[in-house]
Formats: C-alpha cells, structure tokens, sequence
C-alpha cells in the first residue's frame, strides 16, 4: 500500500464531436455505423487533422496537463516527474514527456520526464510506475501521468476500420502524497505476452523498418492490422486479471465502487461486467462521445465518472487496460 493521492484530473480533445456520418465525408470512407453503434457503442469522435487542426501529441499532452494541474490547485514549477503513456508519440526521440516538461515549466528543472509506450495500456502502466517512484523517492512533491492517442495521425488513407474506431485525446492526473486518511494506492497487476507482437502495430520508423519511398508505394506505412485479433482475449483477459490484482491487494471485489475499463467496445465491457457479476453502474462509459482514445481512455473515463459524480471521494477504483503487443495494467486504489 502506498500513500499517494490523484489531486487533479484533466481531459484534452482537439476540435468539435464528429459523428458516423460526418466521418464518413470528412474521411472519404464507408462502414456500417449501425454496428459500430450497437456493438462498440462509439457514437462520436474528436480527430484533429480531419478539421485542419494543427495539433499533435504533444500538444493533447500538454493541454490535458495544464488542466490537472489547474485542478489541482498547484504551481506547475512544483511537479518533480512527468510520465506520458502513448503508443503514438511526437516523435521517436526525444520522449513526448520531455517536451510537455518544457511547455509546462520552461526551463531546466530536476523533474524527471519520460514516456512508457506499453500500446494502450500505457497510462495504467505509467500510473503503476509514478506511485512506486515516488514510494522509493520521498523528495518528488507531485507527479504527472497522461495518457495520450494520436492514431488518426499514422492511419493510411481509406482506412474505415481506422477511421471509424480511433479518436484523438488526452487525459492526465496530478498525483501527491496522500492528506486523506483514506486515499491510497492499493496495488498494481502487469502481465505481457511479446509473442503476440504480430497483431496490430505501427510497424514503420523504428529501426527494424524505416520508412522509404518502397514503404509508402508499398503501403506499409501507419498502422497495419497483420493479422485478426483472438475475438474472446479481453473477455478472458480482464476477469482474469481483476482476479489477480484484487488477490494481490487482498481485497474483494464487493469492496470495488467502480470499474474502468479500456473503452474501445462496450459489448465486450458488459460481458466482462457479467462474468464479475458486477452490476453496469457500477463502471462509466465513454466511446458513445470520445471514440477510442487508447492510452487516453482510462483516466479519460475516470474524469467523466468524477464530473458525473459517480466516483467520489474515498471510492475504491479499478482500472483494467490492453492493447496490442500484448501488454496488460491494472490498478487498485481509494481515491
């Protein structure tokens, strides 16, 4: 148990909602958006470059941050570690957390600053890594985790499964040693599986592909879908790893006030509630406004369920993420 606090939250989405059937003439492409809107539940979507917004990564990040930190009644000059969880960086060097750390202080500080790209489960995993850093090192005042999505950015042209599910956001928490008697971090639950690196991915750029004139004439650009995904993985992921993290926090289940799960079908979250026999409000959706906003999600969703009132203080909160890799974060905590 470590005795950290979220004393802020804030969202960032570039633009106004865009809904199926705007998407559809802004992106040039066809699907079937009653089935995205029945299965999935994904109603509407923020993406900047489909209303010429000139604005990326860093840039949700950034906005996101600011917004915490307002929120949480803080100097900026007083954060001492940024950590930003994305798979869709600013760039691939240097990490997006070094430059949210310059916009927001403006100068060399001896914050630390760093991204976790764990794909969609980055923000859990950052968040996971913030509380422990700062168990281990008693002098950092404040962190700040984001989570950050910017796939529209690196989704070819004619993409309707891109299109039609990825979204642009952002989400950051403000985290501080706990004032509340009843605020803490309870426990953390990873689990990956590199041999199912072959899924889905941005496979261009790094140093195992770069990208050349044969790459774009080749279509190997952005994000490529390799191979079908297992259709039962987060069903039986999730439960699974909501079991292990509550034995590990040694805790029950009836003693959770509310689930977060990553947001990108809400079909598949209600099975997974299910088989937890979990009654639905006890968790918050948000793909109906936002879409899928990846790393983003989860403290997106969190965000909303406080401005709701559906997570209030002393609440014990759930958080469960996947995505491709395959890499897993989960996170128990009284907020």
């Amino acid at each position: 148990m470590i005795k950290t606090e979220i004393i802020g939250t804030g969202v960032y989405v570039p633009g106004t909602p865009i809904d199926n059937t705007q998407l559809k003439k802004l992106a040039d492409i066809d699907f079937d958006h009653e089935k995205l809107e029945n299965k999935l539940g994904i109603y509407k979507r923020h993406i900047a470059h489909l209303q010429n917004i000139n604005e990326t990564t860093a840039d949700f990040a950034t906005k996101a941050a600011l917004k915490a930190i307002e929120n949480a009644g803080i100097n900026a000059e007083d954060v001492d570690l940024f950590i930003v969880g994305t798979d869709t960086p600013e760039f691939i060097t240097p990490a997006t957390a070094i430059l949210v750390q310059g916009r927001i202080q403006k100068k060399e500080t001896w914050a630390s600053s760093f991204d976790i790209a764990a794909s969609c489960a980055s923000f859990t995993i950052a968040y996971d890594n913030a509380v422990k850093i700062m168990h281990a090192d008693t002098s950092i005042k404040y962190a700040v985790v984001i989570g950050v999505y910017n796939m529209p950015a690196f989704l070819r042209k004619n993409d309707a499964f891109g299109y039609s599910i990825f979204a642009d956001g952002a989400a950051a928490v403000v985290i501080g040693k706990s004032a509340n008697a009843k605020s803490e971090y309870l426990a953390g639950q990873l689990l990956t599986d590199g041999t199912q690196w072959d899924y889905i991915g941005i496979y261009a750029g790094g140093s195992r592909n770069q990208v050349t004139h044969q790459t774009l004439n080749d279509n190997k650009n952005g994000l490529l879908n390799l191979q079908p995904l297992p259709g039962d993985r987060n069903v039986r992921l999730w439960p699974m790893v909501v079991e292990k993290l509550l034995e590990k926090a040694g805790k029950n289940i009836s003693e959770v006030n509310h689930f977060i799960f990553t947001q990108i079908n809400k079909s598949v979250i209600l099975k997974v509630l299910d088989c937890l026999q979990v009654p639905v409000e006890k968790s918050t959706f948000i793909m109906d406004k936002y879409g899928y906003t990846g790393s983003a999600c989860v403290p997106m969703a969190f965000h909303e369920a406080i401005s709701s009132g559906a997570i209030k203080k002393g609440d014990t909160i759930l958080f469960v993420a996947s995505g491709a890799g395959l890499a897993v974060g989960s996170n128990l905590f009284t907020y």
